[in-house]
This record gives structure tokens, sequence and C-alpha cells, in this order.
């Protein structure tokens, strides 16, 4: 199922259009629209038995090496001081009660290994959030910006997708957690990597060897990948790349 299509028809339902003004509008027929049309249907379903969506937010220049359509609510600005890029860091509020908000955390390696690591849900009410909020994007040097529900689907879940297909499996936490951030189907419209080709940075809990080792199983060795790491007093070549 096209996902620019789907959202396309959910916002034309969203108008008050019929399944028919919905097909005449894309210039596809009645046959082809209907599977969006419930699609969307079930999907707002779905959503209503979710808690209510407080907020998400994201760091600023999350877009760096990232192939990203021009989608409202999607543009960003890297900042030119960025040593970040290809680590974005998201938030997720959902009302809690009536003075409360359950919130979630998630640092994505959308160059490579997808979700590394979940924060969360952690109960807060709206002082404690603008603190979280601040620890949590501490590290990026443009701030965080609120970012659409859909903007967050596509990062978050398109980037366990492309893990995937390189052989990594998200953070174990992120399979109780996912529910916070909604359903999912389809495919992301965003191209992972760094200008669409693996990269891998290595992180100091990283089992280097392995992560090399998948992936030039997976798309064969460098250049078809590229890899930077740092291994403590041990200056040695994987792959053809030099680990520092």
């Amino acid at each position: 199922m096209d996902s620019l299509i789907l959202e396309k028809v959910r916002e034309l339902r969203g108008q008050g259009k019929s399944p028919k003004q919905i097909a005449r509008a894309l210039g596809m027929s009645p046959a082809m629209v209907a599977p969006y049309v419930r699609a969307v249907a079930e999907q707002a379903n779905t959503d209503a038995d979710e808690p209510e969506l407080a907020g998400c937010w994201i760091n600023v220049g999350w877009s760096e090496g990232l192939g990203v359509p021009d989608r409202d609510g999607w543009a960003d600005e890297v900042p030119d001081d960025q040593a970040t890029g290809g680590m974005v860091s998201i938030v997720v509020a959902r009302r809690h009660g009536w003075d409360k908000l359950s919130v979630c955390g998630y640092l994505v390696d959308v160059y490579c290994l997808g979700v590394k690591n979940v924060l969360g849900p952690d109960v807060v009410n709206e002082i404690e959030l603008r603190a979280f909020l601040a620890n949590f994007f501490r590290i990026y040097p443009g701030g965080w910006r609120e970012a659409p529900l859909g903007l967050v689907r596509h990062l978050v879940f398109g980037a366990v997708d492309y893990a995937r297909d390189l052989g990594f499996e998200p953070a174990p936490e992120f399979a109780a957690t996912a529910g916070h951030i909604g359903t999912w189907e389809g495919k992301s419209d965003i191209t992972f990597g760094k200008d669409g080709k693996p990269f891998y940075l290595s992180g100091p809990n990283d089992d280097v060897r392995h992560v090399v080792k998948t992936l030039e199983r997976r798309v064969g060795p460098p250049p078809n990948f590229d890899f930077y790491a740092h291994v403590p007093d041990s200056p040695i070549s994987l792959g053809g790349h030099r680990l520092a």
C-alpha cells in the first residue's frame, strides 16, 4: 500500500470527502481507492483507543544526511556546528489521567542500527516534562522543536525497518514502547543511511567487530558501507577502514 496515497486519502477523508470524491481528486478508480479508505477508517478506530497525544519533539538537525520529502512540518535546518549527525532523539508524550503525562524518549541511529535506546515510559507533570526535554536534548546545539506524529512514525519505524534489512534488531525495550508512537504500516518515505549508504559510527557499548561483519555479510565490504570506530589502545583495520 502506497503510504503517500494513504496520507492523501486520510487528509481528504478528514475534510469530509466521500470515497467517490476522493477517487476523483486523486485520479483513481473507486475500486482502487476503497482499500485506502478502509485502512484510514481502521486507523481512526485504533487511534481512538490510544491515549491522547500531548506532543512530539525532535532535535533540530535530525535530517542531516537523510533523504526527506517536502512535507508540512517536516522542514529542518542543520546547525553549522552539529557533530551529532545520524543520531536522532525523539520524545513522545501522551495524556495519563487529567494532570499527568506518559513520556517516552527514543535514541535512533538513522544511518545504521535503528533504535539504539529507549527511555521510559515515565509519568510526569507539565513542569517535569520541560525539565525532561531540556535534559534529553542537551547534546544538540540547535536544541529541539515540536514535530508531527507522522514524521516521528516515519523516522522511528522506518529506521527500524532499515536496520533490520542490514541485520540489526532494535533495542529490546522498543517492543514494549512502540505503542507510544502508534501503529505503522507501509514503507517510510525517508531515505535512511548517510546520503543513502549505511554508515556505522560506533558507540561505547557496541560490539564493533560484530556490527562490521554483519554489514559486510549484508551489503558487502566497503565502499558499500562506511564506518568509524574507536577501540581504545588498539588501532586496527577492519574491512579496509581503520579503527581510530
